[in-house]
């Protein structure tokens, strides 16, 4: 005789919020109102901020819908056990069904409210990261986090879309910067979770190409990330206090970049260097955005 499986008690608001990912939606609405602010336009502060709303809706709900797909990989990975679903304090169709309903509330509000250039890419932004990264590639290639990280890069085109419904060489290039600043930030963290990743059977670079040459990758998409980083400056799209801010922390970022990719150790520490590049990375996009925005500032 069969028993049902028993039902879980209603998932408190703490358990949705952290569907979301909350850490990561922080990085995605701050480049997506930089992108806005940086724009050549005065933005009505109630649009803006229904903008920036849809933003972080969007991205909540590529969050949920993410950890429901992979609630299985969540559950075997040290770092994730204890999210909502594979902590057991969700049931799975309820996290399908916010992600879903969250995700089509922020495109339809963001075309309604602001402007169908925006939700357009914000569409775009939140498929990206659902169906390509998380359902094609995380599983199947250790390129994943390369090409899935042009989801992550969306925010400041749909910010600068939200301010003018178009876009534009500066909009398009801070996209090439989060794009390329991806794969050596994920790569920093991989490096020292990859036992994780192999418990999980995802095919991160560590994993599959060992360690030596996830540090070489990280060294060769920091030269090209530097380079899209301080452009703006000589191409005239921003003055001296943003130029001046980028390749100040795009030089700090290169020598610890550097010092990853040589391999080396920290007061006999392993990882040091990894880890100092994984926060590290995560302060330099918020400052070079912030410098972006304040360049246009005192212009």
């Amino acid at each position: 005789m069969s028993t049902a499986a028993p039902l879980l008690p209603p998932a408190d608001w703490r358990d949705f919020l952290a569907l979301t990912k909350p850490r990561v939606m922080t990085l995605v609405v701050f480049t997506g109102l930089c992108g806005m602010l940086a724009a050549p336009v005065a933005v009505d502060p109630v649009l803006g901020f229904t903008a920036i709303l849809c933003i972080a809706l969007g991205a909540g709900a590529a969050g949920a819908l993410n950890q429901w797909y992979e609630a299985d990989l969540d559950a075997v990975m040290k770092r994730t056990a204890q999210r909502p679903l594979p902590a057991g304090r969700m049931e799975r169709q309820s996290a399908l069904h916010f992600g879903v309903g969250l995700g089509a509330f922020s495109v339809i509000l963001m075309g309604l409210a602001v402007n169908l250039a925006a939700a357009a890419i914000l569409t775009v932004s939140i498929l990206f990261y659902v169906l390509i990264y998380t359902v094609w590639l995380k599983r199947r290639t250790p390129q994943n986090i390369v090409i899935g990280g042009a989801a992550g890069a969306f925010p400041p085109l749909i910010g600068w879309a939200a301010a003018t419904g178009q876009v534009a060489l500066l909009p398009f290039l801070l996209f090439a910067l989060v794009f390329l600043w991806t794969p050596p930030h994920f790569w920093a963290l991989a490096l020292f979770v990859k036992t994780d990743y192999a418990n999980a059977g995802v095919p991160m670079l560590p994993v599959v190409a060992g360690e030596a040459a996830t540090r070489r990758q990280i060294g060769l998409y920091t030269i090209p990330m530097a380079a899209v980083a301080i452009a703006p400056w000589p191409l005239g799209l921003a003055g001296a206090v943003y130029g001046v801010v980028a390749v100040a922390m795009t030089a700090a970022f290169g020598v610890l970049a550097a010092l990853v990719t040589a391999g080396a150790t920290r007061a006999g520490r392993p990882m040091a260097w990894e880890k100092r590049l994984f926060a590290f990375s995560i302060l330099y996009l918020f400052v070079i955005f912030g410098a972006l925005v304040a360049d246009r500032w005192v212009a």
